[in-house]
């Protein structure tokens, strides 16, 4: 089964800067050009993972997280935020809006795909009776 992630970025360089990394994963890319188009397009499929910009035109991505954590099929869906500020200083707010993570811009490849393989291997643990062994 594939795992959906919806990308919400209104900078075009920033989004295929994010789709190069991605690209590398096992997800399934769908990108948003603002906050309003990342609600339309959340509320007319489900994705597995959502990570949005915090500034953008329309809906910025606090208000796009508050929107989603409203809606049932987004109640324990993994929100990351990523902005140019300060994690610092808007991670309370961020979490408040339903963030799970804030990532500083500009992104680091490495930590990316290191948090998107982690959130791969909750969303698909491992069964078999050699692997479960293995592990502990």
């Amino acid at each position: 089964m594939s795992r959906k992630l919806l990308l919400v970025e209104d900078k075009p360089a920033t989004r295929a800067q994010l789709l190069d990394i991605l690209a590398e994963t096992p997800f399934v890319v769908t990108c948003a050009e603002d906050g309003l188009d990342g609600l339309n397009r959340a509320k007319a499929d489900t994705f597995d993972v959502v990570l949005a910009d915090h500034k953008m035109p329309l809906l910025d991505g606090m208000n796009l997280l508050r929107n989603l954590r409203s809606l049932d099929a987004y109640k324990q869906t993994p929100l990351l935020l990523m902005s140019t500020q300060d994690v610092k200083n808007i991670e309370d707010s961020a979490r408040r809006s339903g963030a799970d993570l804030c990532l500083p811009k500009p992104i680091e490849r490495q930590r990316l795909l290191e948090l998107l393989a982690d959130l791969w291997q909750t969303m698909h643990p491992q069964t078999h009776p050699d692997q479960r062994s293995a592990a502990s």
